[in-house]
């Protein structure tokens, strides 16, 4: 399959300058706020529905069909999983609003369990994988696992300050992890504090990321707060062909291998 284009300029734009509380110029490149999230929903070889649903979040400035280009829909397929794709336009702008975990919730996940999918697994891509984690921080029992691509995890202000105090525990330890008076969103703060809590409630999390990704050193940060086997890195920076070696890599584990299509209602 030929390597995909996607727009990784912008892409990359959106992990460095994203912020929650403020989009500056950047506000000129976010697609509308929708009265519902747009979806792209790729079903999977089932007659009907299977018992799994994978959702997939896209980076600040990608789109869904950019996970289809990138084969991730595909690699599914070519392993005999039977699970289901959701891939949602869950872009800056909802973000912005502070409203993506609430409609990831009352548009996506509810409405998933209430359909009768068993178990719902989400994917995210940088601002997606940050969608993801808080997802998991704030709702984790209504989801089976996260797999978190390259996550953005922050503002560089909040990752070089958990770098010098010496790591995220010690972060934590040092009352760091308190929310500024002025904070209006501290989602970031709280996915953090959610991780390094001694005993955290949280689903299974995975984490990947590129060697040379540019915002590795938080991504190294964070890796410290998970079991190792959930880590995984690959050759490449904040793109697609890292994304993908590590998607790849990720199914082969065979979390996803019992998937299996949901009985048919009775007559």
């Amino acid at each position: 399959m030929p390597t995909p284009r996607p727009r990784r300029r912008l892409l990359m734009l959106g992990a460095a300058a994203f912020s929650v509380t403020g989009l500056g110029a950047c506000a000129l490149l976010v697609p509308p706020v929708l009265p519902r999230m747009d979806t792209l929903r790729l079903p999977g070889p089932c007659p009907g529905r299977s018992d799994t649903l994978v959702v997939m979040l896209p980076g600040a400035y990608s789109r869904p069909p950019e996970f289809v280009e990138a084969g991730f829909p595909q690699a599914l397929r070519e392993r005999g999983i039977n699970a289901d794709v959701l891939i949602v336009d869950s872009h800056l702008g909802y973000f912005s609003d502070r409203s993506v975990l609430r409609r990831l919730r009352e548009e996506v996940v509810q409405p998933a369990r209430a359909q009768g999918y068993r178990r719902v697994w989400l994917v995210g891509i940088s601002l997606g994988g940050f969608g993801a984690l808080g997802y998991a921080v704030r709702h984790g029992n209504e989801i089976d696992g996260v797999l978190a691509l390259a996550p953005y995890l922050g503002p560089r202000r909040l990752t070089q300050e958990i770098e010098a105090a010496g790591g995220p525990r010690a972060w934590r330890a040092a009352g760091q992890d308190a929310s500024p008076p002025d904070a209006s969103d501290e989602l970031d703060r709280e996915l953090w504090r959610a991780f390094t809590d001694p005993a955290p409630k949280l689903p299974p999390v995975h984490l990947g990321y590129g060697v040379d990704d540019r915002f590795a050193g938080a991504h190294r940060r964070f890796a410290e707060l998970l079991p190792a086997e959930r880590v995984r890195t690959a050759p490449g920076g904040h793109d697609w062909p890292a994304w993908r070696a590590l998607w790849q890599a990720w199914l082969d584990q065979g979390l996803l291998a019992n998937s299996r299509c949901a009985a048919a209602p009775a007559a």
